[in-house]
C-alpha cells in the first residue's frame, strides 16, 4: 500500500516521491561516484606506467634495431604541464608509445585532443610559436591519463650527438620499465586519506536520510486517515515504510541516471589540474552493489526512528500539540564516544607506527554525527527562548518553534560539512610544515632557471635571453667536473665557468678580471674529502668528465693544466641555496675543447609586470635548444604525496558542496510546497509579500547561524585531536575556520535566493482553492 501511496496517490503522492528520488538521487550519484574512484587512480596509474620510458638507471642500452632514442621535451604553458617527447627509432622494431599508430617524422607532431584544441586556439599563440612541428595526428586515449592532459610526440634526429643517458635523452627497448621504490607510507598521510574520505562521505549520507523524509508532515495526516479507516499503529509504520522504499528505490533509478550524465560530463571537465576519461569511471560491483542496499534499508530505518515519537491517531497526529522537550543526554554520548575512540592514539604520531584505521573511521564519524545529533536539540532550545520583533521575525519564529526539527534537518548537512572542513583545514595546516620545504633559492636575485644541454654556446644563449622582453638580467654559467684521471678518477672536483659578475654570486672573490682562474675549497660537493685543495696544483693536469658515457660530443675526458697564477676564493651561498666550490673559470681562461661539454645553467631575473613574461622565456629558451628545460623558482617546495591529497579534497569537496546546494534546493522547495495553503491565507489577510519573503530567509538563517557556530565548536575539538594525535603542536587556522563557515554560509544564502522566485509564485489567493 505504501508503494502504491508514492506512485497512484495522486498529484501528491507522485510529487513527493519526485523529491524524495531527486534528492536521494543526487547523494547516490555521488557515492556511486565515490565508488568508481579507486577505479579511476588505479587506470590513471596504469595509464602512466605503462607509458613510463625515463628510469634514470644509469645504465646505458646498447644500440639494435629495436631501440629507440626518447628526449624528454617538456614544456610548461602557462601554470600548465605540457608532456613532451621526441623520438628517434633506430631500427624497425622500436617500441612504439601506447596511444601512437606510427612515429613521426622530423618535423612533425602528435598531440592529445587537449593540446591540439589549445594550439588552435587563439589563446594559444605563444605555444604555438614553441611547438611548431606539423601535427599528422592524435594520441589515442591509451596514451594519456586524462582527457584534458596536454602531451605531444614529435619526431627527432641526431639526438645521439647531444649525449646518451645525461637526463634528457635516454635509449630504451620497451616502455612501462618498472621503477623499484621502497618508500613506505606515512602514518600521517594515511591518517590524512582516511578523515578525507569520511569527512566527504558523511554530509552525503546525511542528505540522503533528510530526502527520505520528505513531505513528513503530510505523509503523517494521510496515516492518520488510514487509521480511521481501521490500520492499527504497526500498518501505518509498515505503509509509511513502504512509500519511503517506493522513493528511494527510485533515487536509485535518478542516482545512476545522475551518475552516468555526470560520467559523460567529467570527460569534459578539469578540475584541479585533475582530468579523467568516462570510461576510468567504473564503479566497484561489490560497493555499487553496498550503495544499492543500504540506501533503501537506510530509508526504511529513518522513516521508523522518525515516527518513533509520533502518536498517529484516526483523528489526526499527536505532533500538533506541544511536543516533549528534546533529551540532551544521549544526544552527549556519540560525539564523547568518538573522542572515546580517538583518545588511545592522541601523542602517537609517525614514530608509533599506522593508525588504527577502524577507530579513526569510527570516531570521526561519531563526531560528526553527533553534529546531527546535537543540532535538534540547540535548535529548539534556542529558537523557545526568542521573543517579540517584526512581523517577519515572529513569523519565522513561530515557524521554527513549531517544526525546529524540520529545520535542523535542513542544515545539517551543511553542519556536518563544515565541521569536518574545519578539521580537516586544521590537520593540513597543522602538518603543513613536515611536507614542506624550503629550497634555498633566492628568489630576489632570480625568478627562472634554463638549463640548456652539452654543446649550446652558452654566451649566444645569454645575449638572446637577455634580449626576450621582460628579462632584466641573466646570470650564466657553465658546469662540468674534473678529475685527476681519465677513467675512474681517484679525486674529482667542480668546475665553473662564467664572467665575473656571475662567479661573485657563487664565492668571494680578492681580484676577477677575464682571464682568471680560482681554486675554491670548501664547497659542498667536496666537503668530505677535500678534492678541490688535493687537485688545486698548479702545473697539474686534470681532465673534463672522467669516464663520459657515450655521445659526450667528443671532448669529453679533455686535459687541462691547472695555470701557475690559480687564485684562491671562498665559497658563499650561491643562488640556489648551496655552496658550490671547485675550480671557476672566467671565459677568457677556458680551453676550446671545453666548450662543447659543459653544460649551461641561466638564472634570470624577470619583470613581473610584463604579461606572460615566463612563456616569453620558455619561447625564447626552445629556440636556443629544444630541449632546454626552464625551471621557476619556488621558495618552498611541497611534497607530491601530501600536495596529491590536498588536491583531491578540494576536488571531493566541490563535488560535495554542489551536492549539498542542489539538496538544500530541492529540500527548500518541498518545505514550500507544503506551505502552499498556509502562504496562500496570509497573503488573502493582507500580509505583504516582501514580509513573508523576509520571514522565509529568517527560517533559514536562524538554524543555519547556530548549525555553523555548532560546527566551528565540533571542527575545532576535531582538529585539535587529529593534531595532536599526529604529534603536532595545536594551532588554530583561523583564515581557513572563518572561510569555511563562510562557504557554508554562502551556500545558503545561494540557495535561499534561488528558492525565492517559486516562493513568490505560491503567494497566491488561488493557492487556497481545493477540491
Amino acid at each position: 500500500m505504501g508503494i502504491r501511496f508514492a506512485f497512484a496517490g495522486g498529484r501528491e503522492g507522485w510529487v513527493r516521491a519526485l523529491l524524495t528520488a531527486v534528492g536521494v538521487g543526487l547523494g547516490v550519484a555521488l557515492l556511486l561516484l565515490t565508488t568508481a574512484l579507486p577505479n579511476a587512480l588505479s587506470v590513471r596509474d596504469d595509464r602512466e606506467a605503462a607509458r613510463r620510458d625515463f628510469t634514470y638507471s644509469g645504465k646505458v642500452i646498447p644500440k639494435s634495431d629495436d631501440t629507440l632514442l626518447i628526449a624528454d621535451a617538456g614544456t610548461t604553458f602557462r601554470d600548465k604541464e605540457v608532456r613532451g617527447r621526441e623520438l628517434e627509432p633506430e631500427g624497425p622494431r622500436a617500441p612504439l608509445a601506447p596511444g601512437l599508430t606510427r612515429f613521426p617524422a622530423p618535423g612533425e607532431m602528435m598531440v592529445s585532443p587537449a593540446l591540439k584544441e589549445l594550439l588552435a586556439s587563439d589563446g594559444g599563440k605563444l605555444l604555438r610559436e614553441r611547438l611548431k612541428d606539423r601535427i599528422v595526428g592524435t594520441i589515442g586515449e591509451s596514451g594519456l591519463i586524462g582527457s584534458a592532459e596536454l602531451a605531444f610526440y614529435r619526431g627527432a634526429e641526431g639526438l645521439v650527438d647531444r649525449g646518451i643517458n645525461t637526463g634528457r635523452i635516454d635509449r630504451i627497448d620497451r616502455y612501462g620499465e618498472p621503477i623499484t621504490s621502497e618508500e613506505s607510507t606515512d602514518p600521517v598521510l594515511l591518517l590524512l586519506i582516511l578523515v578525507v574520505f569520511v569527512v566527504l562521505l558523511m554530509p552525503v549520507a546525511v542528505f540522503i536520510a533528510a530526502a527520505v523524509r520528505f513531505g513528513g508532515e503530510r505523509r503523517d495526516r494521510r496515516l492518520a486517515a488510514l487509521r480511521l479507516v481501521g490500520a492499527d499503529s504497526r500498518s501505518t509504520r509498515r505503509i509509511a515504510a513502504g512509500e519511503a522504499l517506493a522513493g528511494s528505490v527510485l533515487g536509485l533509478v535518478f542516482g545512476t541516471v545522475f551518475f552516468l550524465l555526470g560520467r559523460e560530463l567529467a570527460g569534459s571537465v578539469e578540475v584541479y589540474d585533475i582530468s579523467v576519461f568516462p570510461s576510468y569511471l567504473n564503479p566497484s560491483p561489490a560497493l555499487a552493489l553496498l550503495v544499492s542496499l543500504a540506501v533503501p534499508a537506510a530509508a526504511v530505518l529513518v522513516t521508523l526512528f522518525a515516527l518513533r515519537g509520533v502518536v498517529i491517531e484516526p483523528l489526526g497526529v499527536v505532533r500538533t500539540a506541544k511536543p516533549a522537550r528534546r533529551r540532551l543526554w544521549w544526544r552527549l554520548l556519540l560525539p564523547l564516544a568518538g573522542l572515546g575512540m580517538l583518545a588511545p592514539m592522541i601523542g602517537q604520531g609517525r614514530g608509533g607506527g599506522d593508525f588504527n584505521q577502524y577507530l579513526v573511521v569510527g570516531g570521526v564519524i561519531l563526531l560528526l554525527v553527533g553534529v546531527t545529533a546535537l543540532l535538534p536539540w540547540i535548535v529548539e532550545s534556542a529558537v523557545g527562548r526568542l521573543g517579540g520583533g517584526g512581523v517577519a521575525w515572529q513569523l519565522a519564529v513561530r515557524r521554527l518553534q513549531l517544526s525546529s526539527g524540520t529545520a535542523a534537518r535542513m542544515v545539517n548537512g551543511i553542519a556536518v560539512a563544515v565541521a569536518g572542513a574545519i578539521a580537516l583545514q586544521m590537520l593540513f595546516a597543522g602538518v603543513d610544515g613536515d611536507y614542506a620545504e624550503e629550497t634555498g633559492y633566492d628568489t630576489r636575485l632570480a625568478q627562472m632557471q634554463v638549463s640548456v644541454t652539452n654543446g649550446t654556446l652558452l654566451g649566444q644563449a645569454a645575449g638572446n635571453l637577455r634580449d626576450t622582453e621582460g628579462v632584466r638580467q641573466v646570470y650564466a654559467y657553465s658546469e662540468g667536473y674534473l678529475g685527476d684521471r681519465r677513467k675512474d678518477p681517484l679525486n674529482t672536483t667542480e668546475v665553473t665557468v662564467a664572467d665575473c659578475a656571475s662567479l661573485r654570486t657563487l664565492a668571494t672573490l680578492p681580484s676577477c678580471r677575464d682571464g682568471d682562474v680560482f681554486a675554491v675549497p670548501g664547497g659542498e660537493y667536496d666537503a668530505a674529502d677535500d678534492a678541490t685543495a688535493k687537485v688545486a696544483k698548479p702545473g697539474r693536469t686534470l681532465y673534463l668528465d672522467p669516464g663520459c658515457a657515450e655521445g659526450c660530443a667528443g671532448s669529453a675526458e679533455a686535459p687541462w693544466v691547472v695555470p701557475s697564477d690559480l687564485k684562491q676564493g671562498k665559497p658563499r651561498t650561491g643562488p640556489t641555496g648551496g655552496k658550490r666550490g671547485g675550480f671557476m673559470i672566467t671565459p677568457g681562461a677556458v680551453p676550446d675543447a671545453f666548450a662543447p661539454a659543459l653544460r649551461g645553467e641561466l638564472y634570470l631575473n624577470l619583470d613581473d609586470s610584463v604579461p606572460d613574461v615566463r612563456d616569453l622565456v620558455r619561447n625564447a629558451a626552445a629556440e636556443i635548444d629544444p630541449l632546454s628545460t626552464p625551471m621557476e623558482w619556488q621558495s618552498v617546495k611541497e611534497a607530491d604525496r601530501f600536495a596529491a591529497i590536498r588536491t583531491g579534497l578540494f576536488v571531493g569537496a566541490t563535488c560535495v558542496l554542489a551536492l549539498i546546494g542542489a539538496s538544500l534546493l530541492v529540500s527548500q522547495l518541498e518545505q514550500l510546497r507544503e506551505r502552499k495553503k498556509l502562504l496562500s491565507a496570509l497573503v488573502a489577510f493582507g500580509t505583504r509579500r516582501r514580509t513573508l519573503s523576509l520571514s522565509v530567509l529568517w527560517q533559514t538563517a536562524i538554524p543555519i547561524a547556530l548549525g555553523l557556530l555548532l560546527s566551528v565548536v565540533v571542527g575545532l575539538t576535531l582538529g585539535t585531536v587529529l593534531l595532536r594525535m599526529t604529534g603536532t603542536s595545536v594551532r588554530v587556522d583561523w583564515p581557513s575556520v572563518l572561510s569555511m563557515t563562510g562557504v557554508g554560509a554562502a551556500v545558503v544564502l545561494v540557495v535561499t535566493l534561488l528558492s525565492l522566485p517559486p516562493l513568490l509564485r505560491l503567494m497566491r489567493p488561488d493557492g487556497l482553492r481545493t477540491e
